[in-house]
């Protein structure tokens, strides 16, 4: 049986140049860059340089907001208003240069040189090695094998069939091991190592031998699980040796590095710079805020699409061709326009929840002391400018601002809110400050258990149960009370 009801439903649609916004505002300065070039680039309408004076009243009543789906449908050119497109301003130039950009923001281009990978650095020094044809062939496959962390995470005999059926290098287990001693000579020491054991024995024969160095490499050899438990006890009777000699011992060890691969300078591994979106001064005892210039490029609206439009409007005979013109350079020039307003809307989103975040955390920029951050969600920003909740989201998840006590993603400074003991509403982030501290202050070769570290901070006003100490303990990356221990 068919129904038939009438439903009223009320719903928010974005708009495109809505959604394109919140993408503009997310993104953080270099990919800002990126972004602003591939729209000159596809816009030629668009360009660089001064700034645009206001637009004529009349093409300012134009609501951008308000697009509908069909914007860009094909208009009569006989319908277009061709004044609203162009300007007849006389302002002299120089009156329209933005001179907002610091010596930081000068563009600096960096040489690079062409380095060597891991893995080559590894094939060069094993032309050094005079070796059979076969031989070699093993090596390179070895050293191919090998991760950039430089381990070899697969057994003999997988390695011995892979060369079977990859290579058409038919060999057994005890060539490719002679084979593997070879690899292990190679620098950085303990690259080549199946496992962390066998590189921290490849470190420490390859050290000169000392008294220390021997206890070392026997610890590890045999009481790789006692020493990895931290069961000083244990090694001490075992060895039968003074807590001061196993002490030195174990510093042989922790000079050791149990990532080879990852030491290797050559790598070609991208390196990621930082650019600040904002900077936070102290001018006389007061915070400054100051957006990066590379977030304000100076645009303008093309003079030749305009100049265009100018012709088409003062010719006498309009043909199909012309008419159609008018169309394409509408379009460009509506996207040209509204992707100006659009950056001019995103500087000045940046720039006031920014200072909302200044002004809210103003005892912490002003002193630099993490306990004195402020509880702060980003719906206490959100109420403060009158912004959505999910705008404020996007400003801080990717942004970073440059303060006198360094560089600092914004979102870190957002933090939930607990009762200290008189009651008053204290941040998260206050609590793992201390709790950091605590730990560090600790006596190493007695570590405190979650428990004793719960009733530390019961004591300093902070009543927190063991199992909150222990996710805080987590999320500050603190391994357990055994795993601190030192001798």
């Amino acid at each position: 049986m068919l129904k038939q009801n009438l439903q009223f439903k009320l719903s928010q649609k974005l708009s495109p140049q809505q959604i394109q916004l919140m993408k503009l505002i997310q993104l953080p300065t270099q990919a800002f860059e990126q972004r602003l070039k591939e729209e000159m680039n596809e816009n030629p309408a668009l360009e660089g340089g001064k700034e645009e004076d206001e637009y004529e009243d009349e093409y300012e009543k134009e609501e951008f907001d308000d697009y509908e789906e069909d914007e860009y449908d094909r208009i009569d050119a006989e319908d277009i208003n061709i004044d609203e497109y162009l300007s007849d301003d006389e302002t002299p130039e120089y009156k329209l240069q933005a001179n907002n950009y610091s010596d930081d923001d000068e563009d600096r281009e960096t040489p690079f040189a062409a380095p060597v990978t891991f893995h080559q650095d590894l094939i060069n020094q094993l032309n050094t090695f005079i070796l059979s044809e076969e031989d070699r062939e093993i090596a390179e496959f070895l050293v191919g094998s090998i991760d950039d962390m430089g381990y070899i995470r697969r057994s003999v005999a997988d390695i011995v069939d892979d060369l079977a059926f990859t290579q058409g290098i038919y060999t057994d287990e005890q060539a490719v091991e002679r084979i593997l001693h070879i690899v292990h000579e190679l620098e950085p020491s303990g690259v080549g190592a199946r496992d962390l054991q066998e590189c921290l024995l490849l470190q420490l024969k390859h050290k000169t031998p000392t008294e220390s160095v021997d206890l070392a490499i026997d610890i590890i050899e045999n009481q790789f699980e006692q020493f990895t438990k931290k069961h000083y006890d244990k090694l001490l009777h075992k060895y039968g040796v003074s807590q001061d000699q196993l002490k030195k011992a174990i510093e042989e060890i922790e000079k050791l590095n149990p990532k080879p691969g990852g030491a290797f300078t050559g790598n070609n591994k991208m390196i990621e710079h930082v650019v600040p979106d904002f900077t936070i001064r102290i001018v006389e005892g007061e915070l400054e805020l100051l957006l990066n210039g590379r977030n304000a490029p100076e645009l303008h609206v093309s003079k030749d699409y305009q100049d265009m439009l100018r012709t088409y409007k003062d010719s006498r005979d309009k043909s199909n061709a012309q008419k159609d013109a008018v169309q394409f350079i509408k379009q460009k020039l509506d996207s040209a326009k509204w992707f100006i307003d659009a950056i001019r809307q995103r500087q000045e989103t940046l720039f006031v929840t920014m200072n909302a975040i200044m002004h809210y955390q103003q005892e912490f920029f002003l002193e630099g002391d993490e306990t004195k951050l402020r509880p702060m969600i980003l719906k206490d920003i959100a109420d403060m400018i009158g912004l959505d909740i999910s705008t404020v989201s996007r400003v801080a998840n990717s942004k970073y601002v440059e303060t006198p006590y360094g560089t600092k993603l914004i979102k870190e400074f957002f933090s939930e809110s607990m009762k200290n003991d008189q009651g008053e509403d204290v941040s998260t982030l206050e609590i793992k400050k201390i709790l950091q501290n605590v730990i560090e202050e600790e006596d190493k070769q007695k570590p405190l258990p979650d428990d004793q570290l719960a009733e530390i901070l019961k004591e300093k006003g902070y009543p927190i149960a063991r199992r909150t100490v222990a996710k805080y303990r987590e999320q500050l990356d603190i391994p357990v009370a055994r795993m601190r221990k030192k001798i």
